[in-house]
């Protein structure tokens, strides 16, 4: 299962009940798109439609949704810097269908009744985006978990592909900031003991050939060597820019080094000086002379999503 399908399962498995809010229509600026959801329970919340008053306030709605409570109007607004509450003007539409689920005794319960929001995002409700936004909030019953964990496995399979190649101390940093971001990535290394430890969601690849994990990636994907040995580095790299479908070809070092790779890929390796114009080394670039992993790791992982981001509109 995949990252966000494994949090999503957890989360809808401790929730005794949750409610899905849903962004059904965004006009102007708004913080999230159509389409944008979270589920809320009564004591926590999964993803985010945008934070802000705007997410109080649907926040506020869920929860008196899962007490079978009357919505008020207006809606209740938590003030996030005071811990007060200030009542906000939105406008409540009349719910629309009764929702059930089975109770304890197997039995079908009413529970609730789905709700709409439309609601202005501007100064009446401590907001300054301009826009407008309709939300639509409905409890969550087996059917829609089911939807819902299957949307997040779906999407996280289409998510973009990242290898690394080297587990040191960039490797692991490197990891650990990726798996903060949307993205499938996959830590590969010729040594066992240098996958010990990588954080959570990020998998890993143990292989005498990591070249190989270059030619079984898909298209689009990351290429990002730095293992702990050059002529590793240049193989895995000449085997990457013959990848004419690679969002981004990266290898750690320095200028020597990317002349002498430079050198060898040219005159050994059949390789041509376009495919070595994709070459991206340093990964992160020059400007910042800071040579700590995690500086770097932060560097090349905005370079990397960068580039990402430019093969998929593309």
């Amino acid at each position: 299962m995949s990252k966000t399908g494994r949090r999503l399962r957890a989360f809808l498995d401790t929730a005794p009940s949750a409610a899905l809010v849903e962004v059904t229509e965004a006009k102007g600026s708004t913080p999230r798109e159509k389409g944008a959801w979270m589920l809320v329970s009564p004591e926590r919340i999964f993803g985010t439609i945008g934070g802000g008053q705007l997410e109080f306030m649907a926040i506020d709605a869920a929860r008196a949704m899962l007490r079978d409570a009357p919505h008020p109007y207006p809606l209740p607004v938590k003030d996030g810097e005071r811990g007060a509450s200030t009542s906000m003007p939105a406008s409540f539409s009349p719910p629309a269908g009764r929702r059930s689920r089975q109770g304890d005794e197997g039995q079908l319960a009413d529970i609730t009744k789905d709700v709409t929001l439309d609601i202005p995002l501007g100064p009446e409700i401590g907001q300054c985006c301009g826009g407008r936004v309709e939300i639509a909030v409905r409890a969550v019953d087996e059917a829609i978990a089911a939807e819902l964990v299957a949307l997040a496995e779906t999407s996280d399979a289409a998510l973009p592909h990242v290898l690394v190649f080297g587990g040191g101390h960039v490797g692991h940093a490197l990891a650990s900031a990726f798996a903060l971001l949307p993205l499938n990535v996959v830590v590969v290394e010729t040594r066992a003991d240098a996958l010990d430890g990588m954080p959570v969601g990020i998998d890993t690849r143990l292989t005498p050939v990591p070249e190989e994990m270059v030619r079984e990636a898909p298209p689009g994907a990351a290429f990002v060597v730095l293992t702990h040995d050059h002529a590793l580095d240049f193989l895995i790299v000449a085997e990457a820019l013959k990848r004419d479908d690679a969002a981004y070809v990266g290898m750690i070092g320095s200028k020597t080094k990317k002349a002498t790779f430079r050198s060898w890929f040219l005159k050994t390796a059949g390789g041509s000086e376009e495919a070595f114009a994709r070459l991206v080394c340093p990964i992160g670039g020059s400007a910042v002379k800071d040579k700590r992993p995690a500086v770097i790791a932060a560097l090349a992982a905005a370079e990397i999503m960068t580039a990402l981001a430019g093969a998929t509109k593309g």
